[in-house]
């Protein structure tokens, strides 16, 4: 078999037409799904990029595998699933972000350094930018390819909205440039006959909000239909200390984003920017779809769509990311499809983790299952030899300092979900509210925090538990020395 490997970047749970969003144009994704198996309870074992990464392409969760936030390396003897399919004969590549380690220009670094990855072919490109700029990366290989074309990332601030740009044109897109590449890949191995796993992670919907103008066009027609951020003034105040900054500034970074003083306008227009990102994205997923079936190898190849995690666009007063857990942050879309080896059309409500990918992806190619492996396949879900709409009894994730704006005081946080309620703790803070806890029956989402309501102590006491229990869980299960006999 073949694996396409497709992570985006930033894309929350609810951007798709086969996820009940009846205003993006996802006809791509949404084929995809009803040929495949959606699952519509998957989770990310971080908010932050880099750990959520480490986590699915180890199937080990963040602290374990090394990068707990992001511009922290992973472990250098850490095992990643191309590198187990590489060594069974596949060949691999990447086009985009990898986001492993510390990749940052002021690190002095050329490229992100990379472990023994397993990936053959690396087109790497962490981020777009033009390659004019001193801070750009030498080796970013999507700033060499607009340079030898003679073209160069700019994108334009519009006047009427100072938070959405007008981006580069579909031809030279980021996203589209990583479809080229994947195209470019898989008909060579199918030239020299290979077996082959490739990994594309273009960097939408990612900020800054700078979509094709063409691609922005459709919605700024609907731009009044488009529904406001959820959120409710006041809401913040029983909410924990890191919110209340963000709602002042993404990233805490004030003025950067600032809820607040951003209008009614401001905030469709970010949204219809973000949506056209992801309508980008959905177009150049259906070039690779559309390349394997001319191809024949369709029918030979494992596809599978996902996100890193999520963002707040604008819910509960915030943007961007950070050190919370709402749905919009770590509740992401799953598609998984194989024609002829899994049953398609079905939606699953299981709980998934993303940890789950990397042992379910070795199960599915047969691959023996590594030893270090925390995730939990959930391959016999696929074929339907096991319960469609069971898996896990609770997600868990974690937010370790992840992302280093919060210094005053650090943020150090995890999250459980039994499905219904969340519950997450903030530890060793003592600033403000100690933790949250959210019935997710209740509409709308996650806007009453019910971590000091009396009424919900019995939950509250049954679900700390559950945190402490998953914690506990995310020990390292590799051995720390051989046992000597």
């Amino acid at each position: 078999m073949n694996v396409l490997w497709i992570c985006t970047d930033q894309q929350r749970f609810d951007t798709l037409g086969c996820m009940g969003n009846p205003w993006v144009y996802t006809p791509n994704l949404d084929r995809l799904a009803a040929e495949g198996v959606l699952f519509e309870n998957t989770y990310a074992q971080s908010p932050v990029c880099a750990p959520s990464r480490g986590c699915f392409l180890s199937g080990r969760y963040p602290r374990t595998c090394g990068p707990r936030q992001n511009g922290q390396d992973i472990g250098k003897d850490e095992k990643l699933v191309p590198k187990m399919f590489a060594d069974h004969g596949y060949y691999c590549g990447l086009s985009g972000k990898l986001h492993l380690s510390a990749c940052h220009p002021d690190t002095g670094r050329m490229i992100e350094p990379r472990i023994d990855d397993g990936y053959h072919e690396f087109h790497w490109s962490h981020h777009p930018q033009s390659w004019k700029d001193v801070n750009n990366w030498p080796a970013n290989e999507y700033s060499q390819f607009l340079m030898e074309n003679c073209v160069d990332y700019v994108t334009q601030n519009r006047e009427d909205c100072k938070y959405v740009q007008v981006g580069v044109d579909e031809k030279w897109h980021q996203t589209t440039w990583c479809a080229d590449q994947a195209i470019a890949f898989m008909e060579k191995c199918k030239t020299r006959k290979k077996s082959w796993l490739f990994s594309f992670n273009c960097f939408d919907p990612h900020h800054a909000f700078d979509p094709p103008a063409e691609y922005l066009e459709r919605y700024l027609k609907i731009l009044d239909q488009i529904p406001l951020p959820n959120y409710e003034p006041g809401e913040l105040e029983n909410k924990t200390v890191f919110q209340q900054k963000d709602h002042v500034g993404a990233y805490n970074t004030p003025g950067q984003m600032p809820y607040d003083e951003m209008t009614d306008y401001d905030h469709r227009m970010i949204t219809a920017a973000y949506w056209a990102m992801v309508d980008l994205i959905d177009k150049q997923v259906g070039r690779m779809l559309d390349y394997l079936e001319q191809s024949g190898q369709k029918e030979d190849t494992l596809v599978i769509f996902h996100s890193d995690h999520g963002e707040n666009l604008g819910d509960h007063g915030m943007y961007l990311k950070g050190p919370y857990f709402y749905e919009n942050n770590v509740h992401v879309p799953l598609i998984i499809s194989w024609p002829g080896k899994i049953p398609g059309g079905r939606k699953s409500k299981a709980l998934i983790e993303l940890a789950d990918l990397a042992p379910t992806i070795c199960e599915a190619a047969g691959l023996p299952l590594y030893e270090g492996f925390q995730g939990k396949s959930f391959w016999k879900i696929l074929t339907g030899e096991s319960d469609l709409n069971t898996h896990r009894d609770s997600v868990y994730s974690e937010f370790y300092n992840s992302n280093i704006n919060h210094r005053n005081p650090l943020a150090f946080t995890t999250m459980v979900c039994d499905g219904r309620y969340k519950l997450t703790k903030v530890h060793g803070c003592t600033q403000g509210v100690e933790g949250e806890l959210y019935d997710l029956q209740e509409k709308p989402l996650e806007r009453y925090n019910h971590y000091n309501n009396s009424a919900f102590t019995e939950i509250k006491v049954r679900m700390l538990e559950l945190l402490a229990d998953r914690m506990a869980q995310t020990c390292d299960p590799l051995p720390t020395r051989k046992a000597c006999w």
